[in-house]
């Protein structure tokens, strides 16, 4: 779990074997044993051979998604902020929920966190709704 509260890989646990890792992450694509999750396509971003970044695209929503999460879920690395990095992320994430059928995406965030509402303003999200602690925005994946 990281610092901020979520894990940066998704279902990973320290020492599972990076196939094994691989292999599930392939289920959850394919939505194979989803246990209560969409199905998901996960990606990391990389920079000259480093890992900088993640993106959770989320094949369709759920209650809960509807709420918080949305179809596209992404993070940088602390150590790589402040880069463009997130911007790209999530607008390289736009043409993989297409992929999925997915036109319409949605993406939320804290209501407090500035850098991802500009992210998300970047990739041209508009705002749709705000609860006073998360901001749901509304992009679209076609060209």
């Amino acid at each position: 779990m990281s610092r901020e509260g979520f894990q940066f890989g998704h279902e990973y646990t320290p020492g599972t074997p990076w196939t094994a890792y691989l292999a599930r992450m392939e289920e959850l694509r394919a939505g194979i044993n989803v246990d209560g999750f969409v199905p998901t396509t996960f990606l990391v971003a990389e920079v000259r051979g480093h890992i900088v970044g993640r993106t959770s695209v989320r094949h369709r929503l759920n209650a809960a998604l509807t709420q918080v999460g949305g179809h596209i879920g992404y993070c940088v690395l602390p150590d790589h902020r402040r880069r463009g990095y997130a911007t790209e992320i999530l607008r390289q994430s736009l043409p993989v929920a297409r992929s999925q059928g997915v036109h319409d995406v949605l993406v939320t965030c804290d209501d407090t966190n500035l850098a991802s509402r500009r992210v998300i303003e970047a990739c041209g999200g508009h705002l749709a709704s705000t609860d006073g602690t998360t901001r749901r925005y509304w992009l679209r994946s076609s060209p």
